[in-house]
């Protein structure tokens, strides 16, 4: 792990690595939870060109994807504050949110359709409202549990004294090394499960755990990257021993992935490389070669729309760069640079 580290900090292949984890940690991560979601359709999903409606599987997936460039982004450490755990859990309250300015017909004795539109607005008003605090940084109170369908929620489920329960078993960890207390955060979070709707989030904090004890500097480890090379059988084990023992194994897996992974993304910049040298200057197989090497797949309509061709031009470029076709197909095809 410090060799993949080392390697990506002085590596101009950063990003692209770091881009292409994403996308593989969120569909690895809906593999460990019994749901197959495609690399390719989450591309698309991600750059809002879907060619079939968005499944469930595909929508949570995209919820990981999403939580990943978050905590990536922010401040190494910032995850595990409750501040920021509060933003990865969409903790708000709609007390504060602005209400319909459509008001009721006094002159009539029973509520009419302008009354049922009114609350149908006042809601999406406090959803508006509760995302915009999200985003700014601003501080929510919880949503109160009564608030959450019964048939989709246990209602008794105390997630605040869950994490905080975690999140004790945290700090307790601080005098271990950083890898063994990654490991016994995860195991703790399967075992306490503190939030009923997002069993994923524990795999990314144990992942940021790393980079908050400087462990990883230049990237995030893809634990479920390295849970999905790990034996089922031990997966399912509930000795805390064993479970530690599987996540040192996830996270030694995680790394040897990325280092290859890296490999061949800079055997392909090389070999791809020497097909878009000497090129004229306003010619977009550079472009595309960047592309390529930051997006694991890439389509004739998302080249297109990112390079701003035709998709019969984006084809040709495909063709000419020499990317490796990954479908097959004449309708849908789609390239991948490694």
């Amino acid at each position: 792990m410090a060799r993949l580290d080392e390697r990506l900090a002085k590596s101009e292949l950063r990003q692209g690595w770091i881009a292409r984890a994403d996308f593989t940690d969120a569909c690895a991560s809906l593999w460990l939870e019994g749901e197959l979601v495609h690399v390719e359709d989450l591309v698309l999903h991600d750059a809002m060109m879907d060619v079939r409606a968005p499944t469930a599987e595909l929508v949570r997936a995209h919820a990981v994807l999403r939580a990943r460039r978050r905590i990536q982004m922010a401040t190494s450490g910032w995850a595990l504050k409750p501040s920021g755990l509060d933003v990865l859990r969409g903790r708000a309250t709609i007390d504060d949110a602005p209400q319909s300015k459509l008001g009721i017909d006094e002159d009539w004795e029973e509520p009419d359709a302008d009354d049922e539109w009114a609350k149908s607005l006042a809601a999406i008003d406090a959803v508006v409202a509760r995302s915009e605090k999200l985003l700014s940084g601003e501080r929510v109170e919880p949503r109160a549990r009564s608030e959450r369908p019964s048939l989709i929620y246990d209602l008794d489920w105390d997630e605040d004294a869950r994490l905080a329960e975690w999140r004790q078993t945290v700090d307790a960890t601080s005098a271990l090394p950083p890898t063994l207390a990654a490991a016994i955060a995860l195991d703790a979070w399967n075992h306490i499960e503190p939030l009923q709707a997002q069993p994923y989030l524990g795999r990314l904090l144990a992942a940021e755990l790393l980079r908050a004890r400087a462990k990883t500097r230049a990237f995030n480890v893809g634990l479920s990257i390295g849970l999905k090379a790990t034996p089922q059988e031990k997966r399912w084990k509930r000795d805390p021993a064993i479970q530690i023992e599987v996540g040192l194994a996830a996270l030694s897996a995680a790394a040897e992935a990325g280092l290859k992974e890296h490999d061949r993304l800079a055997m392909a910049q090389n070999v791809l490389s020497l097909r878009a040298r000497g090129r004229r200057s306003s010619s977009s197989l550079p472009n595309l070669l960047a592309l390529a090497i930051e997006t694991p797949v890439v389509t004739a309509s998302l080249i297109a729309a990112r390079l701003g061709v035709t998709q019969r031009a984006a084809t040709t470029l495909a063709l000419e760069l020499g990317l490796r076709e990954t479908t097959g197909r004449k309708r849908y095809r789609a390239w991948s640079a490694a």
